[in-house]
């Protein structure tokens, strides 16, 4: 288990992205948030099961009906520490 940091990239804002995304999240009971950023790409933090890591990237690469994502970018954070006990979405 990894906590990890993830871009996303491609037309992910205004299209449902973070919705979808969380709502999937949350089914899988996921812990960790979903934000908006400034240029236009939407940052996901997350703990990560190593057997769970295809099926997680499968959810961002799906993202919503409108959405279509261009690249995914991501880095294990080690020193992460968030108080969550589910996944939220943050504005």
């Amino acid at each position: 288990m990894e906590w990890y940091k993830f871009i996303i990239f491609g037309k992910v804002q205004g299209v449902f992205y973070r919705k979808s995304v969380s709502q999937a999240m949350m089914k899988k009971q996921y812990k960790g948030y979903i934000q908006n950023l400034d240029d236009g790409t939407v940052e996901v933090v997350a703990e990560v099961f190593d057997d769970d890591f295809n099926t997680f990237i499968g959810i961002l690469k799906e993202g919503s009906l409108l959405s279509s994502v261009e690249d995914i970018q991501y880095e294990i954070i080690n020193d992460a520490e968030f108080a969550t006990d589910g996944f939220e979405i943050r504005y």
